[in-house]
């Protein structure tokens, strides 16, 4: 089992490798999680928008590891944009999970999944978005905030007037379509990447010259995609359900080249994500 950790700029570790829930109910989601933990992950990741959490907390309280060995993540809705909002919202999220403490919060998008990459970029009202979790994270029921799907100028913004800074900026990064410029710049402001739908929502599966690669190093084409991700310091959350591709998602243990890292990193950028294009993260738009 692949278990190292990373460590945000307020010290606290966060294990490289999670298990997504994106797209799973909540019973689904409750057995992932204790499969999940029974295989070895620490590290899950759900959201507001995934109408999960319950059974998050229910996979936490049944999966027989103790709550502080455990890292949660829970975003914030993207449609959720003054103080009041957010504020009911954490602690529904909390509610909902049955927990004292959330270790990870993050703003979901810098805008409502409509209005996603359009004109209006609401910059003040994610402001107050971050200035209600600066507040709960000052009451320790959030251990670490960040971002999720924002751009350097997003980010910015929040530089600009924040008391505490994001710790983390979650986005979609992978193998054919890795933002290098935007990863590059949340590192040097001390903000780790965490990649989503690092597998490309499987769209990459049957890539040829990525499977050429994979074979070279005896892994599944899952595990070089990942590898991949951590590789250039980023944090990993597939998503699955299934315990063979946990199990298969968590044997990481080989090193790619840099050549290989090179020819991986200037693949053709990815242009369908088939079934799942019509989602805002792969370019589709929300009616």
């Amino acid at each position: 089992m692949f278990n190292e950790t990373a460590k945000l700029s307020n010290g606290i570790e966060i294990p490289k490798l999670g298990l997504g829930t994106w797209l799973l109910d909540d019973e689904q989601t409750a057995q992932a999680v204790r499969d999940a933990v029974a295989i070895g992950y620490h590290h899950i990741d759900t959201a507001q928008a995934y109408m999960n959490e319950i059974g998050v907390g229910e996979g936490i309280r049944s999966c027989g590891v103790a709550r502080e060995e455990l890292f949660i993540t829970t975003k914030v809705a993207a449609e959720a944009k003054n103080y009041d909002t957010v504020t009911q919202s954490i602690n529904g999220s909390l509610e909902k999970m049955g927990l004292d403490y959330i270790d990870l919060l993050i703003i979901h998008s810098p805008q409502p999944w409509k209005e996603f990459r359009e004109e209006n970029r609401y910059f003040e009202e994610n402001k107050e978005v971050w200035k209600a979790m600066e507040d709960a994270y000052k009451k320790g029921k959030v251990k670490a905030i960040g971002l999720s799907n924002f751009l350097q100028d997003d980010i910015e913004n929040i530089l600009a007037s924040c008391e505490i800074k994001p710790m983390v900026n979650q986005i979609l990064a992978h193998v054919s379509n890795t933002p290098f410029e935007l990863i590059e710049f949340c590192q040097k402001n001390d903000i780790l990447v965490e990649a989503y739908s690092p597998i490309a929502h499987g769209a990459v599966l049957d890539n040829i010259e990525v499977k050429a690669i994979a074979d070279k190093y005896g892994v599944s084409v899952a595990q070089l995609c990942l590898r991949y991700d951590i590789q250039l310091g980023l944090v990993v959350i597939p998503k699955t359900a299934n315990p063979d591709h946990m199990r298969n998602n968590s044997e990481l243990d080989f090193v790619i080249s840099d050549i290989d890292m090179e020819t991986l990193k200037n693949l053709e950028h990815i242009q369908n994500y088939g079934e799942h294009s019509f989602f805002p993260v792969f370019g589709g738009k929300l009616k």
